[in-house]
């Protein structure tokens, strides 16, 4: 409560165990092709296993979190004598006040992120449990990994052959551990850190593994979805929802529940990088 305001409150409490809007999504997957045997082991994974892979985030809890922080920012910026070359850069240093507040803020945010998973996971497990008249533990529903990804984190790193405390924000981004790292679990610690690679609607996703090179290059960090090639407006403009979601079940029998036909648009296939390309 030092933290996050009371409307930022009062708007995460009816969102817990939902998605949301955008690309945030539920899939139920099939694995198509193993690159490395032995990592695949440790995950718990062989060829055309059936997975379910989540991503959504922290609802409205986050975005007026976000909100209730931006004007903060802004004075800062001034009081701070910061420069901005766009308002919506405003910001504020680490070890101020207001960055104190803000990271306070977001780690709540994290957490509220968290808790929403967990609680999508839970009815996935039921809805699972109730089709297959089977409990969730025989189905071998068990976690591969969850990550927070869009956040900033106190870590430790080599910088310039010094270890330095440091502030690393992996905007867009998401954590990439190498194996050995003391902060990944105890049974990836051989093969590193499960990265998870969401691709689009019509293709592929993939689970990737930290690295040593990702450590040195970028603070532990690598994408954290094949990206875009098209805005969501010029989505919009040039695909129609229901002829799309016609299109992938008809020609790849892939079955697509959606919020709206606007909101499928914008998350077409065509609207993304192929994932398996880049």
């Amino acid at each position: 409560t030092d933290f996050v305001s009371s409307l930022a409150m009062d708007r995460g409490m009816g969102q817990v165990g939902t998605l949301g809007s955008g690309n945030h999504f539920l899939e139920i997957q099939a694995v198509d092709e193993i690159y490395d045997t032995g990592a695949a082991e440790s995950l718990g994974l062989e060829k055309d296993q059936i997975i379910i892979m989540i991503h959504c985030g922290s609802r409205g809890f986050g975005h007026q979190v976000c909100s209730d922080y931006i004007r903060v920012m802004q004075q800062s910026a001034i009081k701070y004598g910061i420069k901005l070359a766009d308002r919506q850069l405003a910001c504020a240093p680490v070890s101020s006040p207001e960055g104190k507040r803000y990271y306070g803020a977001m780690a709540c945010a994290v957490n509220y992120a968290i808790v929403n998973r967990h609680c999508l996971v839970h009815w996935v497990r039921a809805a699972f449990e109730r089709f297959f008249g089977k409990s969730s533990e025989k189905l071998g529903l068990g976690t591969i990994y969850d990550v927070s990804h869009n956040v900033a984190k106190i870590e430790e790193h080599d910088v310039d052959g010094k270890l330095r405390k440091v502030c690393v924000h992996r905007k867009g981004a998401t954590r990439s551990y190498p194996p050995g790292n003391k902060d990944i679990p105890d049974k990836y610690k051989s093969i590193g850190q499960p990265v998870i690679i969401p691709g689009d609607m019509g293709r592929y996703s993939y689970i990737l593994l930290g690295t040593e090179k990702a450590m040195s290059e970028s603070f532990g960090s690598t994408c954290h979805g094949a990206g875009r090639l098209m805005s969501r407006s010029k989505a919009k403009r040039n695909i129609q929802g229901s002829e799309l979601k016609k299109e992938l079940f008809d020609k790849k029998g892939i079955v697509v529940m959606a919020g709206s036909m606007a909101g499928l648009a914008e998350e077409a296939p065509q609207a993304y990088k192929d994932v398996s390309k880049w």
